[in-house]
């Protein structure tokens, strides 16, 4: 079911295109050991690179035994090497590629909320070097039978959506990727000169001030598959309500039916259809939960369903997204937080107006104005 091929063509993207890595860098690799396949053409990827790779491999089973017996000491407590790997390393690359999705389903809230707080100063070095150049990262995903499971569809279809969605199944992935980031660097140009964007459509009315802020072109140079223009809106200046169309994910948590209303930029009011308590205990995280770290558009019409992983989901052509908690620095986003929670609605009878001009309607931006 799993092309080799495919496998070959992706860690040459991420190694050559997604990273630019040249010589002499030191790699960390990150994924489960479902994606055994991708660390080996990986790992000779980077070393025909002239660069070293240094390769973690796990199992959510882990994680699940960490969560169920820490106690709050352990939970608080932040590993030296993982301190030293997030200041230190030239790149990452981190594969989504799950053995069991669920394993935190039955984990107390509250620890995963107090481990989070802990991991605030690991999200804020990564911020930072990854604003100034000094680290440089990608998340892709590798096909596993929990993540098709999750998406509902068989091993098989889903892996061929996956590599599709990478462009891996084109000869020449990536100029389809340079293709792809002319589209969006297109949009991004054009919203880098609005001060103000409202959104409208059915359970949704509301605005952000965007002035000042950088747009930022993801084009499969942090995410693979890329697919999305994003920024961070300015920290106060949410007003509104929004209803996410898609279960939004933290974890391996699902909240389906998340409604948020905002004032002066903070969450006011949220409710969820499932997962309730859990989406406030989340906002309670710290101070910056409860504010919109992110802003972007889903501009990636290959990938056309929800999947329940971010990765993809966020990147669905006829979307847009926000994200509870940290902004990236390099969007000019203050917003400090723990948790960066993205949260996706489908934009079909819908429309975005920018500075009081009809500028996007039903998914896409409107042909005249890129």
């Amino acid at each position: 079911m799993i092309n080799s091929l495919y496998v070959s063509r992706l860690a040459d993207l991420l190694v050559n295109y997604s990273l630019s890595l040249g010589k002499g860098k030191e790699v960390v690799y990150r994924s489960t050991y479902e994606a055994l396949p991708l660390a080996v053409e990986v790992v000779r990827a980077v070393v025909e690179s002239g660069s070293y790779p240094i390769v973690m491999m796990g199992d959510e089973v882990l994680s699940e035994v960490f969560y169920r017996y820490a106690s709050e000491e352990v939970l608080k407590y932040v590993p030296k090497v993982d301190k030293f790997i997030m200041e230190n390393v030239d790149a990452l690359i981190s594969v989504v590629s799950s053995t069991h999705t669920k394993h935190l389903a039955s984990i107390d809230p509250t620890k995963i909320k107090i481990a989070s707080a802990a991991r605030k100063e690991l999200t804020e070095v990564f911020m930072k070097r990854s604003a100034e150049g000094s680290l440089k990262w990608v998340v892709t995903a590798y096909p596993t039978k929990a993540l098709a499971q999750d998406a509902g569809m068989s091993f098989g279809d889903y892996a061929d959506f996956v590599f599709k969605a990478l462009k891996v199944d084109r000869e020449n992935p990536v100029e389809e990727w340079k293709k792809q980031a002319e589209f969006q660097e297109k949009v991004a140009e054009f919203l880098k000169k609005v001060s103000e964007l409202r959104f409208v459509g059915p359970e949704m009315d509301v605005t952000f001030r965007v002035e000042g802020r950088n747009w930022v072109n993801d084009d499969g140079e942090h995410n693979m598959p890329g697919g999305e223009v994003f920024t961070a809106p300015i920290e106060d200046s949410a007003e509104g309500y929004i209803e996410f169309t898609y279960p939004a994910v933290w974890r391996g948590k699902e909240v389906e039916g998340v409604r948020l209303r905002f004032e002066k930029g903070v969450v006011v009011e949220a409710s969820a259809k499932r997962g309730e308590d859990f989406l406030k205990k989340m906002l309670k995280t710290d101070e910056g939960a409860s504010r919109v770290g992110e802003l972007a558009f889903g501009l990636n019409y290959d990938v056309k369903r929800f999947t329940k992983s971010i990765l993809f989901d966020e990147k669905i052509g006829g979307t847009i997204h926000i994200a509870l908690g940290a902004a990236y620095p390099e969007c000019g986003g203050k917003n400090v937080s723990a948790i960066h929670w993205d949260m996706v609605r489908d934009m079909k009878d819908s429309k975005v107006y920018a500075d009081g001009d009809l500028v996007y309607e039903n998914g896409k931006f409107i042909e005249e104005v890129l």
